[in-house]
C-alpha cells in the first residue's frame, strides 16, 4: 500500500509548482475582478491567459499586479517583467526565478542646513505658480528623483533645472503653432522627460493628456493605433513621445485628423526659452485631461482643473504627514 502511494502521490517540486499556480491565479483573478466586475463572469484565467487582451490589465494595472504578486509571494520580481510577461505563464516563470524580498534601501538624504523649511501654506493658484515660488526662494533644491528601484537612479532635477528644461519646450511648443487652449498628447515612461514635457506644456498655455506608454518598444505601432480613439477624443494637436514614435507620424496623421505633429522631448527642448509665456492664471483653468484605458470600451475623458489637483496633491501630503527637511510640517504645492 504505502509504495503504491508513493508512486502515485506527485513529486514535491509539482506539488509546490501547482501551488504556486493557483495562488498565482488567485492574486491575477482579485485584480481582474476589481478592474472588471461587470465581466468577471465571462472571463477565464488560466495560464495561457494574456495579460492585456485576454484579461484586459493595462500598463497601469500591470503594475500594481506586479506590487501584488511581490507582496502575495514576499519577493522581488526584477523590474523588466513588467514589460516582458504576455501571459500568466510568463509571471510564474518569474516568480519561479524571482530572489527573496530584500530590504529596502534608505537613500541618503541631503543636509538639513541645506534645505530650509517650507511654510505648510503656498499661494499659489495653479502648479506652474507653485513651480515658480520654489524656483524663486530655492531652485536649487532637490524636486524630483526618477528610480528603477530601489538601488539604480534614473534621472533628478532640481526646480531650477524643471522650469529651465519646460521653458524650453513650452518655446519648442509654440514654435509648432501651439496655442493656449490646445490640447497636447504625451506619452512617455515616468522619466525625466516626462515631468519637463508635463510642464512644459503647462508653460504653453496648453493642455497635457498623458496616455500610458507600450510595455515595450516593438508595440509601439500596435499602442497608438489603440490609443487613436484617445486622440481623436481629445482633439489633440500633437503627440510628445519617444523618438522611436516619430516614424509613426504618417500613420497617426491619417487616423485622427487634429493631429499636426509627432515630437520627441529631445527636439522641442532644443528650442530658445521665449520671455512672456501663456500660462495658465486660473485656478479653474485645465491642467490635464485623464483617460481612462479604453480596454473595456471607448475611453473617457476626465478634466482636472489646478484647483482640483493641487487640493488633492495639499490632501495626500496631509494624511501622509509629508515634513520638510527643517522638521515643521509642510505641503510644498
Amino acid at each position: 500500500m504505502s509504495k503504491h502511494l508513493e508512486q502515485s502521490d506527485p513529486p514535491a517540486g509539482a506539488a509546490e509548482q501547482e501551488a504556486r499556480e493557483r495562488d498565482l491565479i488567485g492574486v491575477v483573478s482579485e485584480l481582474v475582478r476589481e478592474l472588471h466586475p461587470q465581466r468577471i463572469r465571462f472571463i477565464s484565467i488560466a495560464p495561457s491567459s494574456r495579460i492585456e487582451r485576454d484579461l484586459g490589465i493595462d500598463s497601469l494595472g500591470r503594475t500594481e499586479l506586479i506590487l501584488r504578486i511581490e507582496r502575495a509571494f514576499r519577493v522581488r520580481l526584477p523590474a523588466q517583467t513588467i514589460g516582458e510577461a504576455e501571459t500568466v505563464r510568463d509571471l510564474l516563470r518569474a516568480l519561479e526565478q524571482a530572489g527573496p524580498e530584500c530590504e529596502r534601501i534608505a537613500f541618503e538624504t541631503p543636509p538639513v542646513s541645506a534645505l530650509p523649511s517650507v511654510p505648510a501654506a503656498i499661494e499659489a493658484r495653479t502648479l506652474v505658480e507653485v513651480l515658480e515660488w520654489h524656483v524663486a526662494r530655492h531652485p536649487d533644491r532637490l524636486h524630483v528623483t526618477v528610480l528603477q528601484d530601489e538601488v539604480t537612479v534614473l534621472g533628478a532635477l532640481t526646480y531650477r533645472e524643471l522650469a529651465a528644461r519646460a521653458r524650453n519646450i513650452a518655446s519648442g511648443l509654440i514654435a509648432r503653432d501651439v496655442a493656449a487652449g490646445d490640447r497636447v498628447a504625451l506619452m512617455l515612461p515616468t522619466c525625466i522627460d516626462f515631468f519637463a514635457a508635463f510642464f512644459g506644456i503647462l508653460y504653453a498655455g496648453a493642455i497635457p493628456v498623458p496616455i500610458y506608454p507600450p510595455m515595450r518598444l516593438s508595440q509601439l505601432e500596435e499602442h497608438l493605433r489603440r490609443q487613436t480613439g484617445i486622440l481623436r477624443n481629445a482633439g489633440a494637436c500633437l503627440l510628445i513621445t519617444m523618438p522611436e514614435g516619430r516614424k509613426l507620424a504618417g500613420l497617426l496623421g491619417a487616423l485622427v485628423d487634429t493631429l499636426n505633429r509627432v515630437e520627441s522631448v529631445g527636439e522641442l527642448d532644443t528650442s530658445p526659452p521665449l520671455v512672456d509665456l501663456p500660462r495658465p492664471s486660473a485656478s479653474d483653468s485645465i491642467a490635464l485631461i485623464q483617460y481612462t484605458s479604453g480596454s473595456t470600451g471607448d475611453p473617457k475623458g476626465v478634466v482636472l482643473s489646478h484647483a482640483n489637483l493641487l487640493a488633492n496633491i495639499r490632501a495626500m501630503g496631509g494624511v501622509m504627514q509629508a515634513r520638510s527637511y527643517g522638521g515643521k510640517w509642510v505641503m510644498t504645492v
